[in-house]
């Protein structure tokens, strides 16, 4: 006979641990290129303070936050492919939406959620799927630890191989962007229908 317990949900992540401010910090230190895609009606450079993104600082919103990407690959199913399911892309979106090389001058020190530095803090993987509120929370103990990060490693929802970050804007000083062009610009656009197939995505004319 069938057991009739109903399966158990999954519990809410815990929050940031009363002693995590004691504990060392899992850091990757990294010298290398980042990636953004973004609006070209704006700069390419964003520390945002709208709340909206999962690394945000929650309210009051003190610091701001700019996303990166390890590859042009994580910054396009980050930014074109963010909606779980919908596996189209219209083509106003990469004629709107550039690409942007940056650098960070010096060495960019960065708390790693990509592995065991998870378990390390109290935290596991759904810190960086679930619900935005409790990652918010965690992204400002973070931000206030001794250790003073940089910004946070972490993994793509959409493709965990690919790595992403989140700045703190204490590294704004630091920091330029090469804006690339537009993602329907000649010399980006083979690299956009490489991941446009990778991805199986189709592009549309909306």
């Amino acid at each position: 006979m069938e057991s009739m317990v109903p399966p158990k949900k999954p519990r809410p992540h815990p929050e940031p641990p009363a002693d995590l401010p004691s504990r060392s910090l899992p850091i990757c230190s990294f010298r290398t290129t980042w990636y953004r895609i973004y609006d070209l009606r704006y700069d390419p450079l964003f520390f945002g303070h709208t709340g909206n993104h999962r690394f945000d600082a929650p309210y009051p919103r003190k610091y701001g936050v700019l996303y990166l990407a390890a590859d042009i690959a994580c910054a396009f199913i980050e930014t074109l492919g963010h909606e779980t399911g919908k596996n189209v892309v219209a083509e106003a979106e990469l004629t709107l939406r550039g690409l942007a090389r940056v650098r960070v001058r010096g060495t960019l020190r960065l708390v790693d959620l990509t592995a065991e530095g998870l378990a390390q803090i109290g935290a596991d993987n759904s810190l960086c799927t679930g619900p935005h509120a409790v990652a918010q929370r965690w992204s400002r103990a973070l931000h206030r630890h001794p250790d003073q990060p940089d910004g946070i490693c972490y993994r793509s929802r959409h493709a965990p191989d690919l790595l992403c970050a989140a700045i703190f804007d204490r590294v704004q000083p630091r920091i330029t962007a090469t804006g690339l062009g537009s993602l329907r610009a000649p010399r980006i656009m083979p690299r956009m229908a490489r991941l446009l197939r990778r991805y199986r995505f189709r592009l549309v004319p909306i």
